[in-house]
């Protein structure tokens, strides 16, 4: 027998172990694992200052996402384009409040007059934060590399004195090229997947959280899941009443006392889930952004979708 002939055999055996292994891989579903390479956009929280600074920037697009447009036409920042945040999300021919498609999201923006390669500066009124936080993600989620939100809303902007108009901009509309990164969330069957696995994160109101409050078909939370109210990351309950702002975040070292002391830390697989998705945009973009935990992630169904499945539901109230 020649050396070939005996190197044949032990070469075969090689192949076919590769091939296992390469299987092996392929089947290991790749949305059970958070994605590891982090976001290349920044998405960061900015003083008003910072955008009285940058209105006669042309590549700053800002995005007034006040639900009233009455508010707006009483007064805006300057080049401010009004676009409510409820605009982005509808039917989804099932679910209510769910968010566009990617074709659907490109056309908003682009006749918004934002391009991919804009930076964007969004915000809402004084009374939350989160459509702007909704709208910032819903960029990020479309491709857009550079974004901010303006911290204290417009509240906090006019409150400082700075400039504000009731004049309507003149732009053009934009081409705006859809994407979809599907790795910043998780669906349902990810979250059947999940549970008990990753660290869910619910930042809606304790009566919703507990079950307390009946809203929905079925009523309560994703079991294991750690309830931190949103408000609790912003101004909303200052003692100062002159400081009370629900668009302004507290500082990051109280942000990341409030998230340890529930057992939510940066080596953690975090899922932010919520009532429709809107809550849990703030929590996403601070954790991600801000604290740059590299784990994070949104079920973008949030408790619309998932009260409405067969999946597991715990009631009560935190027990961290």
């Amino acid at each position: 027998m020649s050396v070939r002939s005996l190197r044949w055999p032990r070469q075969k055996a090689f192949l076919a172990v590769i091939s296992l292994v390469v299987a092996v891989l392929l089947a290991v579903p790749g949305w059970l694992t958070p994605a590891t390479a982090a976001s290349q956009a920044t998405v960061q929280f900015v003083a008003p200052t910072w955008a009285a600074e940058r209105l006669n920037n042309k590549q700053l697009k800002i995005l007034d996402v006040r639900t009233n447009p009455l508010a707006y036409i009483e007064g805006h920042l300057p080049g401010a384009v009004n676009i409510a945040d409820a605009a982005y999300r509808g039917p989804n021919g099932f679910l209510p409040v769910q968010i566009w498609d990617p074709e659907k999201l490109a056309s908003l923006f682009g006749r918004a007059g934002v391009s991919n390669n804009d930076t964007v500066l969004v915000y809402s009124d004084g009374n939350d934060v989160l459509g702007a936080t909704l709208v910032a993600y819903l960029l990020e989620r479309s491709g857009v590399q550079n974004i901010a939100v303006l911290d204290g809303g417009y509240k906090g902007y006019k409150d400082a004195g700075l400039p504000v108009t009731k004049e309507y901009p003149r732009y053009q509309a934009a081409r705006f090229a859809p994407k979809d990164n599907r790795a910043f969330r998780v669906d349902i069957k990810q979250v059947e997947q999940l549970t008990g696995k990753s660290t869910f994160v619910d930042p809606r109101p304790p009566a919703l959280f507990s079950g307390e409050q009946q809203v929905f078909i079925r009523n309560g939370h994703i079991p294991g899941a750690r309830n931190i109210p949103w408000p609790t990351f912003t101004e909303a309950n200052n003692a100062n009443e002159s400081l009370k702002n629900p668009h302004k975040l507290k500082p990051l070292s109280e942000l990341k006392a409030i998230l340890e002391a529930k057992g939510v830390t940066p080596d953690k697989d975090v899922i932010v889930t919520c009532s429709t998705g809107r809550e849990a945009s703030l929590q996403y973009l601070v954790l991600k952004h801000l604290l740059k935990y590299p784990k994070v992630r949104i079920y973008e169904g949030s408790w619309t979708e998932y009260s409405a499945s067969n999946l597991p539901v715990e009631t009560g109230p935190d027990r961290v």
